[in-house]
Order: C-alpha cells, then sequence, then structure tokens
C-alpha cells in the first residue's frame, strides 16, 4: 500500500545567470570574444555599443499584466505603428522567408572574398604518390580505403580484418587479408618513409630500411626487431651484452635510431600561425615600485540592448488588443531583452571578479612583482585568496584557470603564483617552487651516465635543510616533466 509523506531539505541551487557567470569566468580572453559573438548571434537583442548614444541603460519592469485581457483599448498611436508593425515582422520572418530590406548601394554586387592559401594536407600527398602505381579500378579503390585509415601521424589505425569488413560494407568490394597486405606494402614503399606502419616499432624499422645498409644501421635494426622493449627502457647493458658492441660502436647505432622521425606523417600537418601566442588577461606594469594592474579591454567589451527590440517591447506593451501570434511574440522579445540583460551583468561580474581577484594576488605576492625575482615567491593556495577576496575557492580557481599575467619580467600563467609550503628544518616555510628549482639544478648537473635516483635527489635536499619525502621529490619530478633516473641515463 502506497503511503505518502512530506519531506523538507535544503538544496543548494544555481540560477541560470549565476552559471552563466561561473562558465564566463572559465574563458580566457583569447577565447572571449568568440563567446560573446556566440551570445550576439544567437540573441539578436544584444549587439555591441558603436558608442553612438552609448549605454546599456533599460527598463524591463513593465510587467505587462493585461497581456491575456481581450477588452478593447485605444489603437497603437500613429506613431508607434510606424516604428514597428508586428504581423509584418512576424510575417518576414516565418510565411514569406527574408524580406527585401534595403542593404545599400552594394548589395547584390559581386562579393570578392580573402584569398586562402590552399595546402595538400598528408593524406593528399600520399595519394598523389598512389597514382602511380600500376592498379586496376578495384584495387584503387582499396589503396584509398587504406590511405584514409592512416592518421595524421602517418600510422595505420585499422587492422585487415576490419578493413576487409569495411570495403565489403561501404563499397561492396569483397577482399581478402593476404590482398590488403599486399597493397600495404606498396603503399609503404611511399614518401614519408616509415607511413602506413601499425606500430611505433615498425614505423622505425621501415625507415631503417629504406637508408643504406651499414653495419650500423643493420644493428640498428636488429635492436629495434628483437630487443625494442630493452630500448625503450634503457637497459644498454643487456643489448651491449648480446650484440657483443663496445661503448662507442653502440653510440653509433642509437645514433642512426635518435635520429628516425617518429611521426611521419606529423610533417604535414597545418600549424596555425597563433598557435602559442599568449593573449595575457592582465597587464602588471610598475609606477615607482608599486604595481599597478590593468585589465585587458577585450576583457571588458561595450555592450549594450538593442534599440529596436526596446522600442517594439514599449510599442506593443501599449496596447492589450493582441491575437495570440502576438502574444508569443512580445513574449520571445522579452526573453530576448531579459537574456541581453543577464549577458550584459555576467561580463561586468567577470570584469569585478577577475580584477578583485588579481587585485589580491598582487597584493600577496607584491615581493615578485615589484622585483621579478622568484625566490621571493611565498607559498600561496587557492584558499589564500579565496580568504582575502571573500570569494568561494572554487571561484577563484575557475579565475586561475587558463588565464595569463603580462608583467615587466615576462608573462606569466595565474598559477605558476600557487604553489605548497614546505618546511625547512629551522621551521621557515619556503615555496614548493623553489625546491623545484634546486631539484632542477641537482638533475641537470649530474652526471648523465650515472643519473641520481630519487633516494639520492631526496638526501640532497635534506642536507640542503629541506624536509621533503621521497614520494614528494617524485611528485615534483614529474610536475617538471622530468623522467625517472634509468631514462635519464645516456651514453
Amino acid at each position: 500500500m502506497l503511503k505518502q509523506s512530506h519531506q523538507q531539505k535544503l538544496l543548494q541551487k544555481l540560477s541560470p545567470q549565476q552559471i552563466q557567470l561561473m562558465k564566463l569566468l572559465q574563458v580566457p580572453t583569447a577565447s572571449l570574444e568568440e563567446r560573446i559573438k556566440e551570445e550576439i548571434e544567437e540573441n539578436p537583442a544584444l549587439e555591441y555599443n558603436d558608442g553612438d548614444d552609448g549605454t546599456d541603460r533599460y527598463d524591463l519592469s513593465d510587467d505587462n499584466e493585461n497581456y491575456e485581457s481581450e477588452e478593447a483599448e485605444p489603437e497603437l498611436s500613429e506613431e508607434a505603428s510606424e516604428k514597428v508593425d508586428l504581423d509584418d515582422f512576424l510575417k518576414s520572418e516565418s510565411d514569406d522567408g527574408p524580406s527585401d530590406y534595403n542593404y545599400g548601394d552594394d548589395y547584390g554586387e559581386e562579393k570578392v572574398g580573402t584569398p586562402v592559401k590552399v595546402e595538400n594536407n598528408f593524406h593528399d600527398y600520399v595519394l598523389d604518390q598512389l597514382r602511380m602505381l600500376e592498379l586496376d579500378e578495384r584495387e584503387h579503390k582499396i589503396a584509398e580505403q587504406i590511405i584514409g585509415s592512416m592518421d595524421d601521424d602517418g600510422y595505420l589505425r585499422r587492422e585487415t580484418g576490419p578493413l576487409v569488413d569495411d570495403l565489403a560494407f561501404s563499397q561492396n568490394i569483397y577482399t581478402s587479408e593476404e590482398e590488403i597486405n599486399e597493397i600495404i606494402e606498396k603503399i609503404r614503399q611511399f614518401d614519408p618513409p616509415g607511413i602506413c606502419a601499425w606500430t611505433l616499432q615498425e614505423c622505425l624499422v621501415l625507415q631503417l630500411k629504406r637508408i643504406e645498409q651499414t653495419r650500423d644501421v643493420k644493428n640498428a635494426i636488429e635492436i629495434l626487431d628483437k630487443y625494442f622493449h630493452e630500448f625503450i627502457r634503457k637497459h644498454y647493458e643487456k643489448i651491449q651484452k648480446h650484440l657483443g658492441l663496445d661503448d662507442e660502436e653502440f653510440k653509433e647505432v642509437i645514433n642512426c635510431i635518435i635520429k628516425l622521425n617518429p611521426k611521419p606523417g606529423a610533417a604535414f600537418a597545418v600549424v596555425s600561425s597563433a598557435a602559442g601566442y599568449v593573449i595575457p588577461d592582465f597587464y602588471v606594469n610598475s609606477n615607482n615600485g608599486t604595481p599597478e594592474l590593468m585589465l585587458n579591454a577585450k576583457n571588458a567589451p561595450e555592450l549594450r540592448v538593442s534599440e529596436g527590440y526596446k522600442e517594439m517591447l514599449t510599442a506593443y506593451s501599449r496596447n492589450d488588443k493582441k491575437n495570440k501570434r502576438q502574444k508569443e511574440a512580445v513574449s520571445f522579445i522579452k526573453q530576448k531583452l531579459e537574456a541581453a540583460k543577464w549577458f550584459i551583468d555576467a561580463i561586468k561580474q567577470r570584469q569585478h571578479t577577475l580584477l578583485h581577484t588579481m587585485h589580491a594576488i598582487i597584493e600577496f605576492q607584491r615581493d615578485f612583482f615589484s622585483t621579478g625575482d622568484e625566490a621571493l615567491l611565498k607559498p600561496m593556495i587557492l584558499k589564500d585568496i579565496a580568504n582575502l577576496t571573500g570569494l568561494d575557492v572554487s571561484t577563484v580557481s575557475r579565475v586561475a584557470n587558463s588565464k595569463y599575467v603580462q608583467t615587466e619580467f615576462g608573462t606569466y600563467k595565474l598559477k605558476f603564483f600557487f604553489s605548497e609550503a614546505v618546511h625547512k628544518d629551522n621551521g621557515e616555510e619556503v615555496s614548493s617552487r623553489e625546491v623545484k628549482s634546486i631539484l632542477f639544478d641537482f638533475i641537470n648537473n649530474e652526471d648523465k651516465r650515472r643519473p641520481h635516483s630519487d633516494e639520492k635527489l631526496t638526501e640532497m635536499l635534506q642536507e640542503k635543510g629541506y624536509t621533503i619525502a621521497r614520494r614528494t621529490l617524485a611528485k615534483y619530478r614529474e610536475q617538471l616533466n622530468i623522467p625517472v633516473a634509468r631514462l635519464r641515463k645516456q651514453l
């Protein structure tokens, strides 16, 4: 038997405006402009403020209580009717398609686009070479399927069995794994050397087989064929013992291998001209030793609510004699106006939160921003800035994520200024960044033939007075992208 009961729960829920603000806080300056363009495209009531009348002031206080009233009221004034006609507006948008607006004297003229540089990608380059093979139409289609199954690095990512099935289902071509393998071997003769391999090991061997077969090259092929796992783990003594090579001979063999390209197809990748270019979110300049903060102008774009949409809402809010279509249109207009207001407020709140948080970071790390000396960076975690600003830790985390600040000493990620505290023997707290810097120096100056183990590095740091565990050191080493001692070993 079902029983009914009442339960009272306390739940915390975010409003749509709060969710929108949280998402905007995460967006870096480089992506904010694109995000704003998307919002403007979706919401015709939002537009850039060109500075002609210059404000985003608007009034959405009309509650339009009488929208449902059917009583006759005075019709729209002649002046208001000239401003907008809702039936015409709806007709142009839905029934008859776009209306014949006047786009100016240039409308209808041929548009000349910006020239675009055309570049062949990796697959186009390989397909061009395919024409040099004497293949019938059926074999040519099989070869195209194989080439299309290679990734941008040049590796074949489909086994022969699935390739047979793909050809049967998609192109109605019935073949065998033996025929597939024969065509794969022909494609492997194309440039760049090493393409159409399934594994890195196979890719490197294919490249070695394409060059002059000297003694060193033959030894390199044997190492990759028989001792690949030992090679990637740098168990060099074991390989030398099996091949009977001294240190100099083995070094020459290794040089043959390290000159090979592990990603033969990557040379054809189209790299964006903006790749690697950082757009700072903040600028910090020194004024007589005092740091001054400025927000990137793209972080605070001038936006406003469309005057046309505000006039449209004002005009129709004076008239209660509306049919169903007109009521729906007014509801749509008001919804878009409110969404535009929310977005503008969110952008302003984003600007305020970014500045408030960055001011706190500068105040906390004032010694660094005054001198640029990384040794003066204090241990700082998200909670420290949250306490200074009164913001939630998650909000500070969103601000610090993917944001950059340009200073007189370089451009830094905001996360650069956050670090854990490490205690020295005398009880002094220092930044983990200082420990990482010393660790990097230890590894950089070690004997590459006998690199220091993590245990040895821990002892060296403890001798300098830094109380640190081996597993903590291993974490710092990984954060510095430094491999373990065995993989740092060189001949």
